[in-house]
């Protein structure tokens, strides 16, 4: 019989798969070394910290936790409690998250003005950050150095090299116009499991491109992975508002809230 716990016998079963995990453990307070196993696909967790309350809100925080990549400590009351005003008074427990799971992708394929804005907001929620464009004169790590990776090729290279590797916390933004550029950009998405195929653009323009798309064979399913025109329906002016936008809609998608989309909308982007 085995003398490693059950949880930690969990714990490295998902590690070797190469499944996110994240197993929070108490460190400081009532119930040091308690230990609660947190995974992304909706399984129950397992083990507990002491109580209900703060197995739940732990649990929340170390999905948030997996979704970025990150480890780190974070501190609660006994039952959960988060808020400063909560946590008068109460003593307080201190718990580390260490999560397993590589960093999520956000691909942008355009060397464009908005570009440099949506990789700078997408490093700072934990994206490993590809630019994309097949000019080589654009697409230079000097214009784009908080990206990971700056890659001077067409769309179809990359995906047939790097697309089986795209999951469902992964991104994929589209923010040319060029349709020598774009339509396979978005075949190549299509053909992954990519979460999210964002594509910029008016309404007109992507109205044209839908046009263009069926002409190759993209059906009614593939279009409607398209969120195009790109991010939520927040009156974004900048490249940075925009930025935000895209982002939000990412977290919107993922988590299942029904937050309004430009393309879910009508009438002008801009008002």
């Amino acid at each position: 019989m085995s003398s490693i716990h059950p949880i930690f016998e969990r714990y490295a079963a998902l590690i070797a798969a190469d499944t996110p995990v994240a197993l929070a453990t108490v460190i400081d307070g009532a119930n040091v070394g308690s230990k609660l196993l947190v995974t992304t696909d909706d399984a129950a967790p397992v083990g507990t910290l002491g109580h209900p309350e703060l197995d739940r809100v732990v649990a929340r925080d170390a999905l948030a936790e997996l979704e970025a990549a990150r480890s780190g400590v974070r501190s609660y009351g006994p039952e959960g409690q988060t808020t400063p005003e909560d946590l008068v008074d109460q003593p307080t427990i201190r718990v580390f998250v260490e999560s397993h799971a590589r960093p999520p992708e956000m691909w942008i394929f355009g060397a464009v003005d908005f570009t440099a804005a949506l990789a700078r907001v997408a490093k700072v929620l934990g994206y490993r950050v590809t630019v994309c464009d097949a000019r080589e004169v654009f697409a230079t790590k000097r214009r784009f150095p908080m990206a990971d990776s700056v890659r001077v090729t067409w769309p179809t290279p990359i995906f047939e090299e790097l697309g089986g590797e795209l999951g469902p916390r992964d991104a994929v933004c589209i923010l040319t116009h060029d349709p020598k550029f774009d339509v396979p950009a978005v075949q190549g998405a299509l053909a992954t499991r990519v979460g999210y195929i964002g594509v910029m653009g008016s309404r007109t323009t992507h109205d044209k491109r839908v046009q263009r798309l069926r002409e190759v064979g993209v059906d009614d399913s593939g279009l409607d992975r398209l969120m195009s025109p790109i991010g939520l329906d927040l009156g974004a002016r900048t490249p940075e508002e925009t930025a935000v936008s895209i982002c939000a809609e990412i977290i919107a998608r993922r988590t299942g809230k029904g937050v309004p989309s430009l393309r879910d909308s009508s009438g002008p982007i801009h008002s």
